[in-house]
């Protein structure tokens, strides 16, 4: 149902390989899925990882990460226009910011953060560059789900990007600290999928795509690289089998179609397109 694809020292070493790579000080730093980020650039810990990199309909460059990374009543749950929080790349804290905050769910008290909203916008700075590579997955796009489910959080009528993956015949690959996973989605709560592919503490908010049927897996033989669309971002490790939960795509998207129709001058994330840079 789902391997682990290398060994932790020799994911640590591509992962760390590939993080110190992109981390060069000065103009085109490279940000993409993958990269971990600290909300404050003197301390390492804690830390959580950018899901997906692109643009939205009003020309923002954008990250995705998870919601529950900050806890602050003060500033959740709505849009933040201000250069309040800061966001730095967890491997170049000299570098700068390389964005700012301008949404975030606030976790209400769990952990976990919103059933199904837990997710973080972040606004990327002018100075860097936008990939759609990782340090193992490369992302092509969006998924859309022609004829799923909807998300309970789209507006009627949903788009297929806010439509749902069947479980028990797909597919997520994911990386984190140990590397790269994949597993069947064997369980989808309300759009938040369960799998058996594997994250820790710290990978919150990071990258999971789709398997295309019959496209290549990751494996030692390819440098345990895979591509698909965007399907999601790492949520939590829960006591439920399997145990690891990822907040799907369709419902960070729908929810922003939603909040940015019901907010005058809209949000920042609506109509949010994965990168085409390399």
């Amino acid at each position: 149902m789902y391997r682990r694809l290398c060994a932790l020292l020799l994911s640590l070493t591509l992962l760390w390989t590939a993080g110190a790579g992109a981390a060069q000080a000065g103009p085109g730093k490279r940000v993409h899925n993958g990269m971990q980020i600290l909300f404050s650039p003197s301390a390492s810990y804690p830390f959580c990882t950018i899901g997906a990199v692109g643009t939205d309909k009003y020309g923002h460059r954008i990250a995705v990460s998870a919601g529950h990374c900050l806890s602050d009543p003060a500033y959740a749950d709505r849009e933040i226009h201000d250069d309040v929080a800061p966001v730095y790349d967890r491997a170049d804290p000299g570098f700068g910011p390389i964005g700012h905050v301008r949404y975030f769910k606030d976790p209400e008290g769990s952990r976990t953060g919103h059933i199904t909203k837990d997710y973080m916008i972040i606004e990327l700075v002018p100075h860097v560059t936008l990939s759609s590579q990782g340090p193992y997955l490369k992302q092509t796009g969006v998924l859309e789900v022609p004829g799923g489910t909807a998300s309970p959080n789209a507006p009627l009528p949903a788009l297929d990007t806010e439509r749902l993956l069947a479980t028990g015949v797909n597919e997520l690959v994911v990386s984190g600290q140990t590397g790269v996973w994949f597993g069947t989605v064997m369980a989808n709560t309300g759009g938040i999928y369960r799998s058996p592919a594997a994250n820790l503490a710290g990978d919150s908010g990071g990258p999971a795509v789709w398997h295309v049927p019959g496209s290549e897996l990751p494996s030692e033989a390819n440098g345990f690289q895979a591509a698909g669309p965007w399907a999601g971002i790492t949520k939590a490790i829960t006591f439920s089998f399997p145990p690891f939960e990822y907040t799907s795509s369709a419902n960070i998207l729908a929810d922003l179609r939603a909040r940015d129709a019901a907010t005058p001058g809209g949000v920042h994330g609506a109509g949010f397109e994965v990168t085409t840079e390399p």
